[in-house]
């Protein structure tokens, strides 16, 4: 006669998938997601972004400089019309005094020998009064060209922000801020990936220990059903027909219980997979064959306190403040003036060399410094100053409120902690005592000693102890991985394991 003590060990059902099965480590499977998981290069580009943001407002200190170059065609020359105009000229009277002076003749001016000499004569001559009439000279309307049609012209400009009453410090806090934001949310995501794999593989573990026990409890009741026909057949009566077809519906329902359970062992590996960043007919079977569990002895105070270090919302908190405060520094930058330095250097050809175009205009360079000064803007300023110091106050408020919600939600955990781990003690003292029951049970039955109702009994709590233990060694392993993430980091790092 079978022994029903036996156990045996039915195989694992074969994966439904396409493709072939990988078996995996936690390790490789948590590497092959950071690879290829579309979560985590989204939240890379997002850092990158933020990167470029912070870029972007660190070149507001470096001066500005820009070339310009152009051809351009007009129609015609440009010109200039000088319109006509008439040249008035008053009439003038002009005094000449009377004088006299001294005229030198010299020798031999009028014929040989006359003079024989140079002979000075002194000449004198009247005072005079000239008179000219008033006259008008009309000037006729004058046509001129100021340049050629065809110009090529070459600018470079230059501007250097030199005091702008912190607006550039309070963009680039902003900035920072941001990129501090993204940081924080790529690490939650990454704790996310992690939590996500850790559960979906040690799942997988459970689904497939799940499976394995309803397997062994499906032969052990097939074997007790056989036991239970020849009691019934050749017995000496103490089990009728009724506690054989009992025994009947118990191993068929099992029987539909197995084939849920393979089921859920496929879904499950199936998930991992998909969260892994695999193909949709990936299939990945745990190395892994149990569900492990470590004891552990921990502080909720010092865990609260990495949260507080660690936590990537608490993190986000920080940088939205800094952020803030930058965006406070932006709004008072409108009280105070701005100075640039500014400079021009153009260079300009054309084939015209006068009117407007000539050598002096084609080419030159100004410099010089500006200031902008505010001096009524209707009150903007003073309330964008006043929206930024809200936003600052409403953001403390929520960081309190988040410090309190981290706290309780650490201490919430850590209880649940503590609770799976005396949970897991009484399982494991319950699914030994289960399992003995079972075994003395069937060698009892074996004898007709006991009822058909109390081995079917025995098997079916041996195997929802078993089911009991396995899920309390899953719930400890989650639990931790849910303390990971609202820590920020691996909770084993922060809690000291017993010997």
């Amino acid at each position: 006669m079978t022994s029903l003590a036996a156990q045996p060990a039915a195989a694992p059902a074969p994966a439904t998938s396409a493709s072939a099965p990988q078996v995996l480590s936690l390790d490789d499977c948590l590497r092959i997601t950071f690879e290829k998981n579309h979560r985590r290069p989204a939240s890379r580009f997002a850092v990158a972004i933020a990167e470029a943001q912070h870029r972007q407002a660190l070149a507001g200190y470096w001066p500005q400089v820009n070339a310009k170059a152009g051809w351009f065609r007009m129609d015609e020359a440009p010109n200039f019309v000088f319109p006509a105009s008439n040249m008035y000229i008053p009439s003038q009277t002009v005094t000449v005094p009377g004088g006299s002076t001294s005229v030198t003749i010299p020798a031999n001016a009028f014929g040989p020998g006359f003079p024989p000499v140079a002979v000075q004569m002194p000449v004198s001559f009247p005072g005079q009064s000239i008179t000219t009439n008033a006259q008008v000279f009309p000037v006729p309307e004058q046509d001129v060209k100021l340049m050629d049609p065809q110009s090529v012209t070459a600018t470079g400009n230059f501007t250097w922000l030199l005091f702008d009453g912190g607006m550039r410090s309070g963009y680039r806090q902003q900035a920072l801020g941001g990129k501090m934001a993204a940081q924080a949310e790529l690490r939650r995501t990454d704790l996310e990936l992690t939590d996500s794999v850790v559960r979906l593989y040690y799942g997988a573990v459970l689904a497939r220990q799940l499976h394995q026990l309803g397997q062994d409890t499906l032969a052990r009741m097939e074997v007790t059903l056989e036991l239970t026909e020849s009691l019934y057949k050749n017995g000496a009566g103490r089990v009728n027909k009724t506690d054989y077809l009992d025994n009947v519906v118990m191993v068929e329902t099992i029987r539909s219980t197995v084939a849920e359970l393979a089921k859920n062992e496929a879904a499950a590996q199936a998930a991992l997979a998909y969260t892994m960043g695999l193909p949709w007919d990936a299939t990945v079977v745990p190395s892994s064959e149990e569900v492990p569990h470590r004891p552990f002895a921990g502080n909720a105070a010092e865990l609260v306190s990495s949260a507080y270090e660690f936590n990537p919302d608490w993190a986000k908190v920080e940088a939205g403040l800094k952020a803030l405060d930058g965006a406070v520094s932006t709004a008072r930058s409108g009280y105070y003036p701005k100075i640039a330095l500014t400079g021009e250097v153009h260079r300009w050809w054309n084939d015209y060399t006068t009117g407007t175009a000539t050598t002096r205009n084609k080419t030159g360079w100004t410099i010089g410094a500006g200031a902008e000064i505010p001096i009524f803007d209707g009150f903007l300023t003073k309330n964008r100053v006043s929206e930024a110091l809200a936003r600052v106050a409403k953001l403390k408020e929520e960081k309190l409120l988040l410090r309190e919600g981290i706290g309780l939600q650490v201490r919430e955990l850590f209880l649940s902690l503590e609770a799976a781990s005396k949970t897991y003690q009484a399982a494991e003292r319950a699914m030994v005592a289960a399992r003995e029951n079972r075994e003395l049970t069937s060698r009892a039955y074996q004898n007709e000693l006991v009822d058909t109702e109390k081995v079917i009994r025995a098997q079916l709590f041996e195997a929802l102890m078993s089911a009991q233990f396995y899920k309390t060694r899953y719930d400890h392993v989650a639990i931790e991985s849910q303390l990971s993430v609202v820590i920020g980091k691996e909770v084993r790092e922060r809690i000291t394991s017993k010997p």
